[in-house]
């Protein structure tokens, strides 16, 4: 099982953002955490890479307990997230920036780096390969080398996620990525999730507020209300549930 969140409580002072939840993603598994604005979701997802520290419970990847263990650590060991908004280095080209999240993976120093020599000089260009591969995945040829300040919302919000996955995680964190994108920028970040989904066989959890791209595209819901999992499983059974439709889908 690639992740398995057990009985996760988080709390700010006397505020309770997560309160006992337990989810778990298998291997290849799509699941979205749904739920209405403060329900806990992003800072589920802070947890699991390493943002926050739980005030209780354990977050456990690929049989590892990383409850406690530094954010840098938690990437290497396969987490990779991306964020609402790109987050990328807007003056750095789309390559440059794919090429940052490789950062952890290089084993060169920064006097070698620096110098571009021996060492350096060989992973460098091995490393550019494997950023054309990513940039071959998500058909960004046009965009290499362009400036992220430059690209249009849609393509920065595709690099964000082919950022996150430069660093070959087993499980990837999405955070509502698709906020601010039209209907045909959604599609066609719907088909690369599914690229995802399909093709690398990546487990991911996903956070989204369009329940139409969630059905459609998601294996499993896990649906969050006051820090509280109060609905989980298939789209159209939890689309059924008096609770969820009552906290959050309304009724008609």
């Amino acid at each position: 099982m690639p992740l398995e969140v057990q009985n996760l409580t988080l709390k700010f002072g006397g505020l309770t953002a997560l309160n006992g939840v337990n989810l778990s993603v298998g291997d290849g598994e799509l699941i979205a955490i749904v739920g209405p604005n403060g329900a806990g979701k992003t800072a589920l997802l802070n947890c699991i890479n390493g943002v926050y520290r739980p005030t209780s419970g354990r977050i456990v990847l690929n049989g590892q307990d990383i409850t406690t263990v530094p954010i840098d650590k938690i990437a290497l060991a396969g987490v990779g997230r991306a964020f609402q908004h790109a987050e990328l280095f807007p003056h750095m080209t789309v390559t440059e920036n794919l090429l940052v999240g490789r950062h952890l993976l290089m084993k060169t120093g920064v006097f070698s780096g620096a110098f571009y020599f021996g060492a350096a000089k060989r992973e460098e260009s091995i490393e550019r390969k494997a950023i054309e591969g990513i940039i071959d995945f998500f058909e960004l040829y046009q965009y290499r080398d362009v400036t992220a300040a430059n690209l249009p919302y849609g393509v920065q919000k595709l690099v964000g996620v082919a950022r996150a996955l430069a660093l070959q995680p087993k499980l990837l964190l999405l955070d509502e990525p698709s906020t601010g994108l039209t209907r045909e920028e959604k599609e066609n970040f719907a088909r690369f999730l599914l690229r995802i989904h399909h093709e690398l066989r990546l487990s991911m959890l996903w956070i989204e507020h369009d329940m139409q791209m969630v059905a459609d595209l998601a294996d499993r819901i896990v649906v969050l209300s006051y820090g509280e999992v109060i609905g989980e499983g298939p789209p159209e059974a939890v689309r059924k549930m008096p609770k969820v439709i009552e906290a959050y889908l309304g009724v008609d």
